[in-house]
């Protein structure tokens, strides 16, 4: 009996004693932030055939070494709860709510598997061995580099530009995204660019819309990479429009004639928004 009583004492005690003590967990921030781990990302209004007054569909890249893309880019490692826009959409692919499609076309015919795509992701280098006192040759040594999220620097987007009579929109529907980084040779000299996968826009809304992306004008005002694409805050040029010869512009313009037939094509589009509420 005076055991228990003994014990009851005890716990009296020390329940008075953490309850007389305040215990602050670290916290990064002032206040509470709100994250975005149970956002949904808001369905596209829905579009009638009958309703599609016109169209034309645009292909595109957002080029992440220009200032204005930077956000998509940094950080290259995580920060303050922010990964660059590639982090994100490998995270998609590695946890399996985000399908890669084959880089061969951008139709999203060609599904690709988890190791299909960090196969994609490595690079390979065989270097040769000879025996120092024979000269005799040895077996290669085979060495494996992973892809760092930050080789890549360029996304080539692919888009839908629609009016709907019946909202009187004009609308701009992302359907897709590639990664493109820099390609060189066994000498380290850079011989073109490389394309890995597309990714459906669509179905990487829902992992997009969960991570934010910086705000440089306002860190209390901080979007999601979903409203970046949505309210279009990215700079691009346009690389091809859906034409007879279903060519980019590359294949019959070079140089500043490129840079021009690119604008000529924004314009046409701003032109055809324009003249259509000009009284």
């Amino acid at each position: 009996m005076k055991a228990l009583i003994l014990s009851m004492v005890l716990m009296l005690g020390l329940s008075m004693i953490s309850s007389g003590q305040d215990v602050l967990i670290p916290n990064d921030y002032s206040y509470d932030k709100e994250y975005y781990v149970d956002r949904v990302a808001v369905p596209y209004p829905h579009i009638r055939k009958s309703d599609v007054f016109w169209e034309t569909r645009i292909w595109r890249v957002i080029d992440l070494r220009e200032k204005i893309n930077h956000p998509l880019y940094y950080p290259t490692s995580p920060t303050n709860g922010r990964i660059s826009l590639m982090s994100v959409l490998l995270q998609g692919i590695n946890e399996g709510t985000i399908t890669a499609y084959d880089a061969e076309n951008d139709e999203f015919k060609a599904p690709m598997t988890i190791e299909e795509v960090k196969n994609k992701l490595v690079k390979i280098d065989t270097i040769q061995r000879f025996d120092p006192y024979t000269g005799e040759q040895l077996p290669d040594t085979i060495m494996k580099t992973e892809i760092d999220a930050s080789m890549v620097t360029m996304f080539r987007v692919k888009e839908d530009v629609i009016f709907d009579r019946q909202r009187s929109v004009l609308e701009y529907r992302i359907l897709g995204m590639c990664p493109v980084r820099d390609q060189t040779d066994d000498n380290g000299e850079w011989i073109g660019y490389r394309t890995d996968f597309w990714i459906y826009f669509p179905q990487a809304r829902n992992i997009l819309v969960k991570n934010e992306v910086y705000n440089r004008f306002n860190d209390g005002q901080r979007l999601t990479y979903d409203d970046w694409f949505f309210k279009r805050l990215f700079g691009s040029y346009v690389i091809k429009e859906s034409n007879v010869y279903d060519r980019y512009i590359n294949s019959y313009e070079a140089g500043l004639g490129a840079l021009l037939e690119s604008e000529r094509i924004e314009n046409k589009v701003f032109e055809f928004e324009h003249d259509l509420w000009e009284f």
